[in-house]
């Protein structure tokens, strides 16, 4: 412990290695903030589980407990779908203006402004995520997420329509009910927003349960909708397990739609759920193993500076991170070694120093996850370049990690492995890139890097993926709607088909009498 310029930090900063790793401590750090909230929300309070019972929420940068968090089941989703119902069919939000529903849209996203550093710092204890970043990209992701949606509440329109009989009709889009968000662990605060926001415009109610491992900021998050104005049983927030909490909301009789971010498995049994129950509409953002095509024209340094991010960007805990690298043969070796020399200066330690570039995996099992993916690749005969080891002896940190000489049969090149794991390989013509490419069970994104529009547009229009980036990665924009392909779900997040989701279509007929037109 120590002080700079007055204020307390917690750690100090340890001498780093050869690698440029430092030990997962760090110097001027921000003080921890305390733990305010650790129970459930519900109908406008916070609660107790009905069992009693609590979970402990670890930091993975040490792997101590941070808080104990009340333990939802599927009594505390009754209650929340209760209040979620009642705020529905009887409470004032879904009879507001859109304009109404804005306004306090805009002061609940005024009021993650203005708590910024310590929700990135919980997000920071919770996910390990970098807090620089948390505070300069996640969160005011989170506040720009509501501002857009604020935008676009008073303008949900339906259509007149031109009839072949006799008859008057138009549509109407109205909200779709009570939804279920079940939110991940790796972006804490961008999803819960990227699924609330688009809700909450549409006039929706709603449950959401966050990932076990980064229930802090969720809750958080519920304190600030109260401040903002948010009726009571609108936002409802049950911190729990999946099996438990998750698949109550997934399969409750009185939820009218879930959408679900996670592992094609766990979707999976969503999916399942929602069909045995009420037959709720789904919406599924799942896993990926996107791919990322390096052509003979690209800048060497451009090309593996957007391989590196596409893989390391959040420790590689990024559904759409580009974790099979294909480059064309003509600049492999370059493209290799110039990777590798990245890599190695690539700094992975305490996620509140600014001069770390990668923190922890989220918690014990992620961690262990990805480094039996690594012994995985070694064992079936893949090269391995540079790191695949795990650092320090707190926490849960792994180093940047490249295999060469990957088979796309490896479990390496077709598993997600959502770690900072990159497969390498080769191909020579565009056709080959593109059926590399498209080898997989998964759909999310791609990226290409070229300078020749023509291959771009080719290879762009040929790969079945729901997002593809040229010259860029992680190119994500509020109005910019992105989803899966083939097994990496159904759906879209951001731009209107989010809002669309929260919203069913409801036609109006009615006979026309001695009209001229038709």
């Amino acid at each position: 412990m120590r002080t700079c310029d007055g204020k307390t930090y917690l750690g100090r900063l340890k001498d780093r290695d050869m690698a440029g790793h430092t030990d997962g401590s760090s110097e001027c750090l921000i003080k921890i903030p305390t733990i305010k909230f650790t129970k459930l929300f519900i109908n406008g309070e916070f609660v107790d589980s009905v069992s009693g019972k609590t979970f402990e929420t670890i930091d993975p940068r040490t792997g101590d407990v941070t808080a104990r968090i009340a333990e939802g089941d599927k009594e505390d989703v009754d209650l929340a779908v209760k209040a979620a119902r009642e705020a529905f069919e009887h409470g004032p939000w879904p009879r507001m203006s859109g304009s109404a529903r804005g306004r306090i849209m805009m002061k609940y996203a005024d009021l993650i402004d203005q708590n910024i550093e310590e929700l990135a710092a919980l997000d920071t204890i919770d996910a390990g995520k970098l807090y620089g970043w948390g505070k300069a990209v996640d969160i005011p992701s989170a506040a720009n997420h509501l501002r857009y949606y604020a935008g676009a509440a008073d303008k949900i329109h339906g259509e007149v329509l031109k009839m072949s009989r006799e008859l008057q009709g138009y549509t109407l889009r109205e909200p779709i009910g009570v939804v279920g968000h079940i939110i991940p662990w790796n972006f804490p605060s961008s999803l819960f927003f990227t699924k609330v926001s688009p809700a909450l415009a549409a006039g929706c109610t709603m449950v959401v349960k966050p990932a076990e491992q980064t229930p802090l900021s969720a809750l958080f998050y519920a304190y600030l909708a109260k401040l903002a104005g948010i009726p009571d049983g609108v936002i409802n927030v049950v911190t729990g397990y999946g099996p438990t909490a998750g698949a109550a909301i997934a399969s409750h009789m009185d939820i009218d739609k879930v959408s679900f971010t996670g592992s094609t498995e766990v979707g999976r049994l969503v999916m399942q759920a929602a069909a045995t129950s009420n037959l709720k509409q789904v919406s599924l953002e799942l896993g990926g193993k996107s791919p990322l095509l390096i052509f003979d024209d690209a800048d060497i340094s451009t090309a593996a500076d957007l391989a590196l991010l596409g893989i390391l960007y959040n420790k590689g805990e990024v559904c759409v991170a580009s974790s099979r690298v294909y480059v064309q043969e003509g600049i492999y070796d370059k493209l290799v070694q110039k990777l590798v020399e990245k890599a190695k200066a690539w700094v992975v330690g305490d996620p509140f120093d600014p001069n770390v570039r990668q923190g922890p995996q989220v918690d014990k099992q992620q961690y262990e996850k990805i480094l039996s993916y690594i012994e995985h690749g070694k064992r079936e005969g893949a090269t391995l370049l540079t790191g695949g080891k795990p650092l320090f002896k707190k926490g849960y940190f792994i180093e940047p990690t490249i295999f060469t000489d990957v088979k796309e049969d490896m479990l390496i090149a077709k598993d997600e492995i959502f770690g900072p794991v990159m497969s390498l390989m080769k191909f020579k013509t565009v056709e080959e890139a593109i059926k590399s490419a498209n080898n997989t069970r998964y759909g999310l994104a791609a990226g290409i890097v070229t300078k020749d529009l023509n291959v771009a547009n080719t290879v762009s229009r040929s790969i079945r993926a729901g997002i593809i980036w040229i010259n860029c990665y992680f190119a994500f924009d509020e109005d910019c709607p992105g989803g899966g392909y083939k097994m990496s779900g159904f759906g879209r997040d951001f731009g209107l088909e989010a809002l669309h989701k929260y919203l069913q279509v409801k036609s109006v007929v009615t006979p026309i009498y001695n009209s001229p037109w038709l």
